[in-house]
């Protein structure tokens, strides 16, 4: 659920794959939907893991935040990160006179299935929102695990919201993708498997990628043999960054660290070179994510994910009746909540151009 709009009562019915595997709501919707009712002073019902329907009745908007340091304490290992992604929108508006800061400490996953990993966050989507003139300092404070024996993480965040009555940038996004100047990679997989992977990363970026400078931001031992996550991040000529990365869920007793490395890294480079073989300016789970705030900016921007859409000049305004437009399933159902939710978004030429309503600290917008 994105609360984009604090007022109107959402009711979201028949959830399925799209919000995981195997539908319903999870642990990090269930955890998401609780402390936005606390802070909307909200009437929640059907808030259940596993159920198919809930509603959401708020009685008060963002402004009226009063705690500005919030403590959240996902079940298991749900996601962090999709927790934070969940109440961001909404705290994003929640700007006082005086500038105040929010800190967010949520407790929970930060490396699981289904999910962003805090080093995409920190790498790919994090820096992408500065181009909303989003800014959010964030500290891992302890890495948590879906694989191996489950542990539980924490990440704080800090920002300051936008002030009261200005509204959200509409990004000033590269129209090019330019040429690939850098890859940066982090590893963390078991102590033993490290300097293999490093060496067949190493070796299988250079080939693919024989122009690009390669090294390191993060080497971590992840302490149990079930855990291996690789995140490459290539870095372009026009400031773009496009991410591919792996939490292997494939079996991995009885295979050495020559094999687990070589499975590892023809995958993730393979998925890099045909996310920019696409020749847009996105890749496609970083699409997905920026449609809200794409949405509540103010005016039009432009992130496609192909090199068709990018050449594209047709201006069609699109219906919103449904999922549409181009990229991931996440990206084209992302499109159709945010549209239900500000009928005054419009998207153009197949979700090719979005024009943001513009939203602004307090206000609200008629529903239909």
């Amino acid at each position: 659920m994105n609360p984009i709009n604090p007022f109107a009562p959402q009711k979201l019915v028949e959830l399925d794959g799209r919000v995981g595997e195997g539908g319903g709501l999870k642990a990090q919707h269930i955890s998401s939907l609780q402390y936005l009712a606390e802070a909307t002073a909200a009437e929640l019902t059907g808030c259940s893991v596993g159920s198919s329907s809930f509603e959401f009745r708020p009685k008060l908007p963002p402004a009226n935040l009063v705690n500005r340091n919030i403590k959240i304490k996902a079940e298991s290992a749900a996601s962090i990160l999709l927790v934070f992604q969940s109440i961001f929108p909404f705290l994003l508006f929640a700007g006082d006179d005086n500038g105040s800061p929010i800190t967010i400490t949520i407790q929970g996953g930060t490396n699981v299935s289904f999910s962003l990993s805090f080093e995409y966050l920190d790498q790919v989507l994090l820096p992408a929102l500065e181009r909303f003139g989003i800014r959010v300092m964030r500290k891992l404070e302890l890495r948590g695990w879906s694989h191996g024996s489950r542990e539980l993480g924490s990440i704080k965040f800090q920002f300051v919201p936008l002030p009261v009555g200005q509204t959200l940038n509409a990004p000033d996004w590269p129209t090019e993708r330019g040429t690939i100047n850098e890859i940066v990679i982090s590893i963390i997989v078991p102590k033993h498997v490290i300097s293999t992977l490093r060496n067949t990363l190493l070796s299988k970026i250079n080939l693919v990628f024989p122009g690009a400078e390669s090294y390191f931001q993060v080497v971590e031992d992840s302490r149990h043999d079930a855990r291996l996550y690789t995140l490459l991040v290539a870095h372009t000529s026009t400031g773009l960054r496009f991410g591919s990365d792996w939490l292997y869920d494939c079996k991995s007793k009885g295979k050495t660290p020559a094999e687990l490395s070589t499975e590892i890294a023809q995958k993730v480079v393979r998925d890099l070179q045909i996310v920019l073989e696409k020749g847009g300016v996105v890749d496609e789970y970083l699409q997905d994510q920026l449609v809200i705030f794409q949405a509540l900016a103010d005016g039009r921007s432009s992130i496609p994910e192909t090199s068709d859409a990018l050449s594209s000049e047709k201006m069609r305004v699109d219906r919103t009746d449904e999922p549409f437009g181009g990229g991931s399933t996440h990206t084209t159902t992302a499109r159709w909540a945010a549209s239900n939710l500000l009928p005054r978004a419009k998207w153009f030429d197949n979700g090719r151009i979005s024009e943001g309503v513009g939203w602004r600290t307090s206000q609200t917008i008629p529903f239909n």
